[in-house]
């Protein structure tokens, strides 16, 4: 492992030819997160549910000059078995083969003591941030193995490695991610699993968890993509299994 990912500089155009796809990619850190991909030479996959939002990643990264990347319009609080199976199918077919996967789609839910959860707020907030990524994590598992170098991002956080009052299903969802993250990785020794936890950043869903914070006084999506560009490239080759933090 290099000796600090959260500094990690890579080399110009490190994921040339790699193809990566990118969940929850309209917005946010899935949106940092792609562009910066396509930056360095990888053709993303843009995947969300708001074909709107991911239209404008894809066009800034064509107007940049970057690989030409795809859409596939996807949400995850209605996917069904099919769904899944199309997008693997339309990536099979354009591409062959899956370099990286960087799960990172998610949604808050309340922040509510345990006694007050609403029910069915917590079956939606495990299955967006639980199920769907093992759902779609295992369907694309086929692809990611006739890669020669994969690798496998699960974004995390904190309230994922250490519970907190009020933070519910997302903690709890967060946890499992964790775990899951470390059985896929036990489970494959020729793709690289890890879980990511981006910490304090200036996204709409820390807004929505901290409405009275200054997010003039927290990192930007760009700020913490060291961490992802390490793990999602081939200087982290041999490091799976660990919980690494971006800030």
């Amino acid at each position: 492992m290099t000796s600090d990912p959260k500094n990690y500089q890579p080399g110009p155009g490190f994921l040339k030819g790699r193809i990566i796809l990118i969940t929850g990619a309209g917005d946010g850190i899935g949106a940092a997160a792609a562009r910066s991909f396509a930056s360095y030479g990888a053709t993303v996959i843009l995947t969300g549910r708001t074909k709107t939002k991911l239209e404008a990643v894809y066009d800034a990264i064509v107007e940049a000059g970057d690989p030409q990347p795809a859409i596939f319009v996807i949400d995850f609080t209605k996917a069904q078995g099919d769904d899944y199976q199309n997008l693997h199918d339309g990536v099979e077919q354009e591409f062959g083969r899956l370099d990286g996967l960087l799960n990172n789609a998610s949604i808050l839910g309340n922040l509510s003591p345990i006694k007050n959860y609403d029910i069915a707020t917590w079956l939606e907030v495990m299955h967006v941030n639980l199920n769907a990524p093992f759902i779609l994590t295992q369907t694309l598992l086929p692809l990611l193995e006739k890669s020669a170098d994969a690798s496998i991002i699960f974004t995390s956080s904190g309230v994922g490695r250490t519970g907190r009052a009020l933070w519910g299903a997302y903690s709890v969802s967060k946890f499992g991610l964790e775990g899951l993250s470390q059985i896929v990785a036990d489970e494959h020794d020729t793709i690289r699993v890890n879980a990511l936890n981006p910490g304090r950043t200036r996204t709409a869903m820390r807004k929505l968890a901290y409405p009275g914070e200054d997010p003039t006084t927290l990192p930007t999506p760009n700020d913490i993509l060291p961490a992802f560009l390490y793990l999602i490239g081939p200087d982290s080759k041999g490091v799976s299994g660990e919980s690494l933090e971006c800030q």
